[in-house]
C-alpha cells in the first residue's frame, strides 16, 4: 500500500513539473534574448577601381584624397563694417530722441561677418578663394586645417570669375595641386572640400555630371561663366573650396549651388581650374586680371536659331554681332560667321568659347576656326583688351600711362570746351568705362563719372592726370561730378 502511494506521488511530482514547464515555455510569451557581438577586425573589402584619362586603373578611394586635401583646404571669416539703415526713423527722434533709444538703440555701424572656404596654393601662403566670399570686407581670417589662424591681406580679386587671391605670413603650408580640368569627363568621380555651416573640414563625393555650365548668376558686364557641374554636395560655406579628382588633382573651385531653397538641391559648380590658374597668375604678377577679348557679340547655335539663321549645324558659338576695336573684325571675322573652335579645340556653345579665351591675355595669337555658310575658314586673330590695346598692362612696377590706368582699371577721356560750360566747370575728364582694378575695388564710382579735381588740383586732360599718378604711393583723393546728379562727389583709396 505504501509503496503504491510513492509510485503515485512520484506520477504526480513528474505531472505537475511537465505542466508547469508547458505553461512557462508554450503559453506564456518568450523574453526577448540580448545577444552582444564584438568585432576584433576591419572587416575585408573588395577594392573597387575605376579608369583614367588613358584608360589605366585608379583606385577608388576617397579616404586617401581626403586625408591630403582637408589639409590644403581652409576656413576663411571674413568682416565688413556695414552702416545701419536709418531711412525708416523718424526725423523728430534726432530733435527728441525715441524712448526706446535708451534702451536699444542700434550704432550707426555694426559688423556683417560672412564666412567661406579658400584652397591653398602655394607652399608661401598664397591661398584662391571666391570673391564674393571677401568681397568688401574689412577683416579676413584665415583658420587652418589644424586650427592655426592668421590675418589674410587681398592680393587681387576678379568679379567676372567671381574669384579671389589672398595671402597669409607663412611658409611650408600643404598645397592642392593643379590639375588639367580640359582632361575632366562628365561621369568622372570627384569630390569636393569645403566648411559648409561653418562645419570645417567637410567633405562630400559625387560625380561630374556636365561641362562648360553657365547658369547667369555673376552679375557682371563681362562675366565668364564656363562652370563644372557636379552633384557633389555643396553647400552655403563651401564657396571657395576645392574640387578635386581621384588622383587628389585641384580641378576646380566651388562657388555656387542651384537651389530654390538657397541649400543643395542637387547640383553645384566650380570654376574649371584652367581658369583659376590664369586669373591666380595674373593676378599675382599683374595685379589685376589680364583678358584677351575677340569682341564679339555671340549666341548659342541650337535648332531654333539654326532654322532661323538657316544654319548647317546645331553647335557653336554664332557671331551676332561685331563691338567697336574688334580684334575679331580686323582679323576678318564677320557677323554670321559660326566659330566652331579656338587653336582645334571645339566649341560647342558661348560657355565654351568664353572659357578658352579667358585663358589668354592681349596680344596672344590664337587660330579661329569659324563656317561661313557652309564653308569653313581659319582665322588667326590677336586678342586685344575691351579698348582695343593688343599688349598687357603691367599693373606692378610698370611706368607708363597705361600702367597707371591699368592700376585704376579705367578709360578717360577729355571733354569739349562746350560740354564743360554746359556743366559749369573748367574741364575734367570723363569715365567711359570702369573694369577690375583700384578704382572699382576700392570705391563705388560709376562709368560717366567727370573726375574734375586730384588732390584738390585741377585735371582737365589725360597727360597731366597720368603724369600725376606716376610713381604715386600712398591716399589719392579724386573729385568730380555726375552729368545726371546734382553736388560733388570724392572717391578716395590707396595707391
Amino acid at each position: 500500500m505504501k509503496k503504491t502511494l510513492a509510485y503515485a506521488a512520484v506520477i504526480a511530482l513528474a505531472v505537475s513539473s511537465l505542466v508547469v514547464g508547458v505553461y512557462h515555455y508554450v503559453l506564456l510569451p518568450s523574453a526577448p534574448t540580448l545577444k552582444i557581438e564584438h568585432i576584433s577586425g576591419t572587416p575585408a573589402r573588395s577594392a573597387v577601381y575605376t579608369l583614367g584619362e588613358n584608360g589605366e586603373p585608379i583606385l577608388l578611394d576617397f579616404t586617401r584624397i581626403a586625408e591630403t586635401a582637408m589639409q590644403a583646404v581652409v576656413h576663411v571669416k571674413s568682416t565688413a563694417t556695414r552702416r545701419n539703415n536709418r531711412e525708416q526713423r523718424d526725423p523728430l527722434e534726432d530733435f527728441f530722441g525715441s524712448p526706446f533709444d535708451r534702451f536699444f538703440r542700434m550704432p550707426d555701424w555694426q559688423p556683417s561677418v560672412g564666412t567661406g572656404s579658400g584652397v591653398i596654393i602655394s607652399a608661401d601662403g598664397y591661398i584662391v578663394t571666391n570673391n564674393h566670399v571677401i568681397a568688401k570686407a574689412d577683416d579676413i581670417e584665415v583658420t587652418l586645417h589644424d586650427n592655426r589662424t592668421y590675418k589674410a591681406t587681398v592680393v587681387g580679386t576678379d568679379p567676372t570669375t567671381d574669384l579671389a587671391v589672398l595671402q597669409i605670413k607663412e611658409k611650408n603650408l600643404p598645397t592642392i595641386p593643379f590639375a588639367n580640368s580640359d582632361a575632366v569627363r562628365v561621369g568622372e568621380w570627384v569630390m569636393a572640400v569645403g566648411n559648409p555651416f561653418n562645419l570645417t573640414s567637410t567633405v562630400t563625393a559625387g560625380i561630374v555630371s556636365a561641362k562648360a555650365r553657365n547658369i547667369n548668376i555673376l552679375r557682371e558686364k563681362f562675366a565668364v561663366e564656363s562652370f563644372i557641374q557636379t552633384d557633389a554636395a555643396i553647400n552655403p560655406g563651401n564657396s571657395g573650396g576645392a574640387l578635386v579628382n581621384l588622383e587628389g588633382g585641384l580641378i576646380g573651385i566651388n562657388t555656387a549651388i542651384a537651389s530654390n531653397t538657397g541649400s543643395y538641391a542637387g547640383y553645384g559648380f566650380a570654376v574649371p581650374s584652367n581658369i583659376v590658374s590664369k586669373v591666380v597668375e595674373d593676378l599675382i604678377q599683374y595685379g589685376s586680371v589680364q583678358r584677351g577679348v575677340l569682341g564679339v557679340m555671340i549666341r548659342n547655335v541650337d535648332g531654333n536659331l539654326a532654322r532661323e539663321k538657316g544654319l548647317d549645324l546645331t553647335q557653336g558659338a554664332y557671331v551676332d554681332s561685331l563691338l567697336e576695336n574688334s580684334a575679331a573684325g580686323a582679323a576678318g571675322i564677320k557677323p554670321g560667321d559660326v566659330i566652331v573652335s579656338i587653336n582645334d579645340v571645339p566649341i560647342t556653345n558661348s560657355s565654351s568659347l568664353q572659357e578658352i579665351i579667358a585663358r589668354h591675355r592681349p596680344g596672344d595669337v590664337v587660330k579661329v576656326k569659324v563656317n561661313r555658310k557652309g564653308a569653313v575658314k581659319t582665322y588667326d586673330v590677336r586678342l586685344t583688351t575691351r579698348s582695343g590695346k593688343d599688349r598687357i598692362t603691367a599693373l606692378k612696377n610698370g611706368d607708363s600711362g597705361t600702367d597707371v590706368l591699368g592700376v585704376l582699371g579705367i578709360e578717360v577721356e577729355a571733354i569739349d570746351k562746350k560740354t564743360a560750360q554746359s556743366l559749369d566747370i573748367a574741364g575734367g575728364l570723363r569715365v567711359k568705362s570702369i573694369e577690375e582694378g583700384k578704382i572699382r575695388r576700392n570705391t563705388s564710382m560709376r562709368e560717366g563719372f567727370i573726375i574734375t579735381h586730384l588732390d584738390g588740383k585741377p585735371v582737365t586732360d589725360v597727360d597731366t592726370f597720368v603724369r600725376a599718378l606716376q610713381g604715386r604711393k600712398g591716399g589719392v583723393m579724386l573729385e568730380g561730378i555726375y552729368p545726371d546728379q546734382p553736388g560733388t562727389h570724392y572717391y578716395a583709396f590707396g595707391m
